[in-house]
């Protein structure tokens, strides 16, 4: 029997500056149906759901739920019709409760119109129940790590009781056992009857939870096809329009250490020691919340030592700053770059040049045109898709705003390169060129360390592995040993396989 269809979409069409973002966009989605929708960044999957949502308003085309024709003019009134959006970034206040995150605008109100906060505190705990998200719903958001605040947007969706859930990028922060947790809501959720548009670029995820996908590109519609009648190859030649092109491995790693870590130690790791060779590509991997990422930022001195020693080119160095690291020739992307990365109001080009002001300027004053220069030289080089290098970095795709950050540390020339979660975001091919600039500068005599969280990024890029857990280093693979069986057994405490049996 067929599915009543919720929500049709009908040649909807949106323009920004020097962008159509989305171009006579029509189909439709059924009730209680998990309907994906994947494409490059760029592609505008982003500007549909925001449509939805009432956040952007469409040049033409038309909107229909249930058969009736809707203008949704804003969020709330997209909430008073039963759509609930989960967004890639997130929209919590940190210094605000878990319980208050979930009900804000809306509390439960007892006599005279004050909040009842013991009710409020007994639904959040609920809702959290629902989900297995185990924390107090009187924990300030900004204490929780990003894998739980994740969760609890997931809760502030819920909590709306909507028809129509939107969950753009769910599992980019959450850790596999919480990706299986909202797998099996979303399926609990879709036996009641409730809607899911599911936008993710891990494909993989798309196979194991949707009923159909639907492919954008460029801001255009390529199609619409049952999970069942297509595989992964197919769906990315809809993306793409290609099959991807995968370079053959080759490490470029040499006996020279350049890096060493000694007995590195603090509040959220210990014992961590390990050595990085020139031109060896070194991935950290384990789940959220196992120190990896403490561990970088202590390397760049961004956060305080306890104890330990580190040693760059074989002379022992103390790194206070990551100003320090920099004249030490140690380069760090970090994981978060919107919120660390980059000048999200300032151009593309303004961006591009900023970790290297001294290339472009003379007596101390900024030489514009070689800023355009140099920007337009890295546009090409890495392929930035973008109007104008004058174009502010915030109305780009999150795959492009990765490569800007790409382009100013390779500006920068660093002998030492940490990139934190290097593809989270992005498309398949975006991610594909992102391989191969590390690729490119391993080659290059660059010596990189990966922190990632896709087991199959771990195992495309690495010459060798690390695997933390709970602070601390449990093992460490070659490339030709690493499998993701043996990554997942060592990223959950266990040193040896044989352990699990006891």
């Amino acid at each position: 029997m067929q599915k009543k269809t919720y929500i049709s979409f009908y040649g909807i069409t949106k323009t920004f500056p020097g962008v159509k973002a989305l171009d006579d966009i029509s189909f439709s989605i059924s009730a209680g149906e998990v309907h994906a929708i994947v494409g490059e960044n760029g592609a505008g999957k982003s500007t549909l759901i925001n449509v939805v949502a009432g956040n952007y308003h469409p040049d033409s085309g038309q909107l229909e739920i249930k058969g009736d024709r809707v203008r949704i003019r804003n969020y709330a009134e997209a909430l008073d019709m039963g759509i609930s959006v989960v967004y890639q970034e997130r929209s919590l206040v940190p210094n605000l409760s878990v319980a208050e995150n979930i009900f804000v605008d809306r509390q439960p109100r007892a006599y005279l119109g004050f909040i009842n906060k013991k009710k409020m505190y007994e639904e959040a705990e609920k809702i959290c129940k629902s989900i297995k998200l185990e924390v107090r719903p009187n924990t300030l958001v900004g204490n929780l790590i990003p894998a739980k605040q994740q969760m609890v947007e997931i809760a502030k969706a819920l909590s709306n009781e909507s028809e129509l859930l939107i969950l753009d990028e769910p599992t980019a922060t959450i850790t596999e056992n919480e990706t299986a947790i909202l797998f099996q809501v979303i399926k609990e959720l879709k036996k009641k009857g409730i809607s899911i548009i599911y936008i993710s670029h891990r494909l993989q995820e798309i196979f194991n939870i949707a009923d159909r996908v639907t492919v954008l590109k460029d801001g255009k519609y390529v199609g619409t096809r049952t999970i069942s009648e297509v595989n992964v190859g197919d769906v990315i030649k809809m993306m793409v329009g290609r099959d991807l092109y995968t370079e053959k491995y080759r490490s470029s790693s040499k006996e020279e250490t350049v890096l060493e870590v000694r007995n590195f130690k603090s509040r959220k790791f210990h014992d961590v020691s390990f050595e990085l060779k020139r031109g060896e590509v070194l991935c950290f991997a384990g789940l959220a919340g196992a120190g990896r990422t403490e561990v970088a930022r202590a390397v760049i001195g961004a956060d305080p030592l306890e104890s330990g020693e580190l040693y760059v080119y074989g002379t022992k160095k103390r790194i206070a700053n990551p100003e320090q690291a920099i004249e030490n020739g140690i380069g760090y992307l970090p994981e978060d770059r919107k919120e660390q990365g980059l000048f999200l109001d300032m151009a593309i080009s303004k961006n591009i040049v900023s970790g290297n002001l001294g290339l472009v300027s003379k007596y101390q004053i900024i030489n514009e045109k070689s800023v355009l220069r140099v920007s337009e030289e890295y546009k090409e080089k890495l392929r930035i898709v973008c109007p104008s290098v004058l174009t502010k970095t915030k109305q780009i795709s999150g795959g492009n705003q990765q490569k800007i950050v790409f382009a100013r540390w390779l500006l920068a020339n660093p002998k030492i390169l940490i990139i934190d979660e290097p593809t989270r975001g992005i498309d398949v091919g975006a991610k594909a060129e992102i391989y191969r600039i590390i690729r490119e500068l391993a080659s290059q005599g660059a010596s990189i360390i990966v922190i990632s969280s896709d087991l199959r990024e771990v195992l495309t890029l690495s010459d060798r592995i690390l695997v933390m857990y709970n602070g601390t280093i449990t093992g460490e693979l070659t490339r030709h040993e690493a499998t993701e069986e043996n990554i997942m057994h060592l990223a959950s405490g266990f040193e040896r396989k044989e352990e699990m049996m006891v």
